[in-house]
C-alpha cells in the first residue's frame, strides 16, 4: 500500500474520529453540578458520564457512545444544538461543532483557483505596516516589505518555512521572536482547527497535521486538547533580534470574494507612527 493511499484511506474516517474526539472533551470539562448531577460519589474521571449527556440529549447511551467512538453514525442537528446547550460552548466551538459533524456547507473544501484580487495585492504591498495574506493550509501567499524584516525566518527571504503553523511549531526563531510564546501557539492551535472544520480531511490539511504531531511534542499536546478559538485581534508582542521590543495590534479579515483567503495587518501600538525598520 503506497503512502498516498494510506493517508487517504485514514482521513475518509477522520470526520467521524474528530467529532467524537472533540465531544469527549466538552464532556470531561463540563460540571455535573452545574447541570443538576452530584459531583461526588465514585466518579473515575471529570466532567459528565456518558450516560449523563445522553439523557440529557434524550438519546441513548449506546447511541452516544458510539459518536463518541467515531463510529460510522449520523447526528442529528437537534442533538447537536441539544450538545451545544448542555456544554455551554462558545460560538466558534460551536460553529466548529455543526462542521465537522457535516452539518453546514463545506467551506474551503476546494479552494478557488482565481487569482488573489489585485486590489488585496496592492493593499497588502503598499500597507506602511507588516501585512500578509494566508491560504486555507495557512501558507504565506503574499506580504510586503515590512513583513519580511518582523518576521525572520517566516518570511524573511530565503527562510524554510512558508507555513505559519510549521514556523511557529518547527523554527527556531520563532521561540525567540514571539514573547508568550506557548499561549500564542495553543492559540493559534485553537484557531486553525476551528478555521478548517470540516476540512480537516482535506488531504493537504491532513498531512500537515500529520507532520507536526509528528515532529512537534508541543503541537501534538496543543492538538489533542481539542480546543477550538477565533483568531483574536489585539495585542501581539514581539522580540526582535535587530530592533528589540515591539508591540502591534492585529487585525484579521477573511476576503468575501476568496473566502479561502485571510488577510492580517498590524498596527503600531497605541496608535505610534513607526515601521519595523524604524524600531520603537
Amino acid at each position: 500500500m503506497s503512502v498516498e493511499t494510506s493517508v487517504f484511506e485514514r482521513n475518509s474516517e477522520m470526520p467521524n474520529k474528530e467529532l467524537g474526539n472533540f465531544l469527549r472533551k466538552l464532556r470531561e470539562r463540563t460540571s455535573p453540578e452545574g447541570l443538576g448531577f452530584s459531583g461526588g460519589g465514585r466518579r473515575r474521571t471529570p466532567g459528565l458520564r456518558r450516560e449523563e449527556v445522553a439523557s440529557l440529549c434524550q438519546i441513548s447511551t449506546t447511541w452516544y457512545s458510539w459518536i463518541e467512538q467515531g463510529r460510522d453514525v449520523s447526528v442529528s442537528t437537534g442533538v447537536l444544538l441539544r450538545l451545544s446547550e448542555i456544554f455551554r460552548i462558545s460560538e466558534a466551538q460551536r460553529e466548529y461543532l455543526f462542521n465537522v459533524a457535516g452539518k453546514q456547507k463545506e467551506k474551503d473544501a476546494s479552494p478557488p483557483q482565481e487569482p488573489i484580487p489585485e486590489a488585496v495585492v496592492q493593499i497588502v504591498r503598499s500597507y506602511p505596516h507588516p501585512a500578509y495574506v494566508l491560504d486555507g493550509s495557512w501558507n504565506a501567499v503574499r506580504w510586503n516589505s515590512f513583513a519580511e524584516e518582523l518576521f525572520i525566518g517566516w518570511l524573511s527571504p530565503g527562510s524554510h518555512f512558508r507555513n505559519l503553523l510549521e514556523y511557529m511549531f518547527l523554527s527556531s526563531e520563532a521561540l525567540t521572536l514571539v514573547v508568550s510564546w506557548e499561549e500564542r501557539a495553543r492559540r493559534l492551535v485553537g484557531d486553525f482547527r476551528a478555521d478548517c472544520g470540516s476540512n480537516l480531511h482535506d488531504p493537504l490539511k491532513a498531512k500537515l497535521i500529520e507532520k507536526l504531531q509528528r515532529e512537534s511534542s508541543p503541537f501534538q499536546e496543543f492538538w489533542n486538547e481539542e480546543d477550538v478559538s477565533w483568531r483574536e485581534s489585539g495585542e501581539k508582542i514581539f522580540h526582535h533580534p535587530k530592533f528589540g521590543r515591539l508591540i502591534f495590534d492585529q487585525a484579521t479579515f477573511r476576503l468575501v470574494e476568496r473566502r479561502d483567503l485571510k488577510v492580517s495587518l498590524f498596527v503600531p501600538f497605541s496608535g505610534r507612527d513607526f515601521s519595523v525598520s524604524q524600531g520603537v
